[in-house]
């Protein structure tokens, strides 16, 4: 099998977001592309990883799994370039990648067993969806995050809002039907440190979309160009 990609960058962003959850995970390679569906060891949080393989210029992968330390797969894929190519190749339990530049480097990173059972992608209902540019999601999840640990997302009748309530202190972003796509009307409350890792996703696209309902998962997504990352995240339910 071999796999060979001309824009290392794309892999290289996706994974550096993912090893900010996980630490081990199943990558898929199946006759649509390549996959990661990971749960973090929290079980607070899922990834959802898709590449698919019209992304590579070379892909001849069957069906098959490879199991990788990230962070060891981190280092090898920053190595490489924007004018770089990369090539993996599978030999038994190991697997070569190799990247070619100026000069041609080959790494070999040793597939491992992971113990996590493969997860599926959850099939959830939402009330409310918002589409809006990732920069400014992004923007109101760092200001929050100077307030608290957890903020909340309204959406109503032509806003959708995100605030944060601290000790003393509190922020209050609120957004027109002008600025985002709304649907719905709900209010759900979320961690913040999870946020602040997955909000990274919008260096892969300038759009983000959300999905959630009241007290209830938050399905976030960054739709790539050539790749697509996704999340769910657990509410955070107040008890009272």
């Amino acid at each position: 099998m071999i796999l060979k990609l001309d824009k290392p960058k794309l892999l290289s962003d996706a994974i550096g977001i993912i090893s900010e959850l996980v630490t081990e995970v199943r990558i898929k390679l199946k006759n649509e592309g390549m996959s990661i569906v990971a749960v973090d060891p929290a079980n607070v949080a899922l990834v959802i990883f898709r590449l698919p393989k019209e992304s590579f210029s070379e892909y001849e992968a069957g069906e098959s799994v490879w199991g990788v330390n990230l962070g060891d797969l981190k280092k090898i894929l920053k190595r490489a370039t924007t004018s770089s190519s990369l090539v993996f190749e599978q030999e038994d339990n190991q697997l070569n990648i190799t990247i070619y530049d100026s000069v041609k480097r080959n790494f070999v990173l040793s597939l491992i067993d992971v113990d996590n059972e493969d997860k599926d992608e959850p099939d959830l209902e939402f009330s409310c969806s918002v589409e809006m540019e990732s920069s400014s999601f992004s923007q109101a999840i760092e200001d929050s995050a100077i307030v608290s640990d957890a903020c909340s997302f309204l959406t109503g009748e032509n806003f959708f809002i995100v605030e944060a309530m601290g000790g003393l202190n509190s922020f209050r972003a609120e957004f027109s039907g002008d600025e985002t796509t709304l649907k719905g009307i709900g209010k759900s409350k979320y961690s913040l440190e999870y946020l602040l890792k997955f909000i990274k996703a919008s260096k892969i696209s300038d759009k983000v979309s959300l999905k959630y309902s009241d007290d209830y998962p938050l399905r976030l997504d960054f739709p790539g160009e050539k790749m697509g990352i996704g999340f769910v995240l657990a509410p955070r339910v107040e008890n009272n």
